[in-house]
């Protein structure tokens, strides 16, 4: 790997895998921005930077192409509002428009043919995150009460089932009862859904569904979730081991312990994440 490009959304993700890829010896790690989204921080920590607005990204793919990277890395949010809102370049509307069914797998997965028509291939959105992604076991010292294990245990089930249809990476469950399965919105908006309906004492579960296309829309969790999840009363936050990025970790746990939140990592019996590219 001599260059890699970051096609960076917004929050720290994208910075962290600009400083991982560098720390790991990539000579070249650039950054596709996109207008007022992209953190400052990730542009300036990238060697290079070039600006795309959200609907060019047609635009962003041709740059890619045309410099010659070893391969791309998708990275960040993007506000799926934009799907419905934003102004798409005419290649991005056609691609669009070609897809029965859009879930982040069907239209990044198009994207990343796009990408590969360019002769630049997309990555595992995991790779240099190794110090971001937990195992298995407890991160918070408390462990699971006996109803929160039941519950997370019927969460899994499921994440598993709905996943099949490529939603459900977040699903919130209250002494048995699901109050709120991820859908568009993000994992955010579906636990301040499921804290509205079920209030103090739900557990949140985080899943990449087996089978799962680990170059884009990995699992997520950052500060910002944990503190949705107090506002909304949940008390433990469980993921599968070697399958979640975990952002700004240090801050999220002392955030969780400061405000009995448990989090664990379990064992899913699936492959981890990729940190580094294959040879």
């Amino acid at each position: 790997m001599q260059k890699l490009v970051i096609i960076a959304g917004s929050g720290s993700y994208p910075r962290l895998i600009v400083e991982g890829a560098k720390r790991a010896g990539v000579p070249q790690v650039d950054v596709v921005a996109i207008k007022s989204s992209t953190a400052r921080a990730t542009w300036k920590a990238a060697d290079n930077v070039h600006w795309i607005a959200v609907g060019s990204i047609a635009e962003g793919i041709r740059w890619c192409g045309e410099n010659g990277y070893d391969g791309a890395i998708l990275a960040g949010q993007v506000n799926p509002l934009s799907l419905f809102r934003g102004r798409f370049d005419p290649d991005v509307k056609r691609w669009l428009s070609e897809l029965q069914v859009k879930t982040a797998h069907t239209i990044f997965g198009k994207l990343s043919e796009k990408f590969a028509d360019v002769g630049v291939p997309i990555l595992p959105a995991s790779l240099y995150m190794e110090d971001h992604i937990p195992g298995v076991g407890p991160l918070t010292g408390r462990k699971l009460t006996e109803s929160e294990e039941s519950d997370v245990r019927h969460a899994v089930e499921v994440a598993r089932d709905v996943g099949r249809h490529d939603v459900g990476q977040t699903v919130m469950v209250k002494s048995g009862m699901v109050l709120a399965v991820e859908a568009f919105e993000g994992t955010n908006a579906a636990i301040r859904r499921g804290g509205r309906l079920g209030g103090r004492g739900a557990i949140v579960f985080k899943a990449a569904r087996e089978g799962h296309d680990m170059r884009f829309d990995i699992p997520v969790v950052g500060l910002k979730t944990l503190k949705v999840m107090k506002r909304a009363g949940a008390t433990a936050l469980a993921f599968q081991a070697g399958r979640l990025i975990l952002l700004d970790r240090e801050r999220v746990v002392e955030f969780a312990k400061d405000h009995g939140i448990a989090m664990v990592g379990i064992d899913s019996g699936l492959p981890p994440a990729s940190t580094r590219p294959v040879q």
